[in-house]
């Protein structure tokens, strides 16, 4: 059984991070000092910093926990969805802008995180959970092999741009729906 600091510290750096996604998600990188976040979580600065380090550490972990959450969201919806290689991925890419465009993801993951994490980091998140699903769903769906690199960049930059555009829109439901519906006509070009 690990000892009570152990399991205290692990307590105290989830909440940290819980903290962080919201105001990062609120009010933006740049509006956000550790100070805010240690305010928010009921912890020191110094517990803010031992646990990240810095305010870009601590945003590194709060972009690859939404990426890791997104990618969760996709492969479970892909899953459900049966058998059909084309359902899941129809599945999991809806899954994909429902999960980015809603709660904390889409400006933590699609406007901060370029910025501040860097481009080559943010691609090597995407990749890592994103981009790795698609390109499987893609190639299981029976996009040739030789095409599957540049279907899953345009297919991945065309969700992505979607859920900017979900984002900013006054009515994102009906504009995720009318995403969807796009979405569905893009998979079909591709596997046409």
């Amino acid at each position: 059984m690990p000892r009570a600091s152990a399991v205290d510290a692990a307590r105290t750096a989830q909440r940290v991070l819980e903290f962080a996604t919201a105001l990062f998600a609120e009010r933006g990188f740049r509006e956000v000092s550790l100070a805010d976040v240690a305010l928010a979580a009921g912890v020191t600065r110094g517990a803010v910093y031992h646990h990240y380090g810095s305010k870009a550490k601590l945003f590194a972990a709060v972009a690859a926990h939404l990426q890791a959450r997104v990618a969760e969201a996709v492969v479970a919806a892909a899953d459900a969805a049966g058998s059909s290689p084309t359902d899941q991925l129809r599945s999991g890419s809806h899954a994909f802008l429902d999960a980015i465009t809603t709660g904390d993801a889409v400006r933590v993951l699609l406007i901060d995180a370029p910025a501040v994490i860097g481009w080559q980091e943010w691609r090597r998140l995407d990749a890592q959970n994103s981009a790795t699903h698609l390109s499987d769903a893609l190639s299981s769906a029976g996009v040739p092999t030789d095409l599957l690199d540049a279907t899953t960049a345009q297919l991945s930059g065309a969700m992505n741009e979607a859920a900017l555009w979900i984002a900013q829109e006054d009515d994102s439901t009906h504009a995720r729906v009318r995403s969807h519906v796009v979405l569905d006509r893009l998979i079909d070009a591709y596997l046409t």
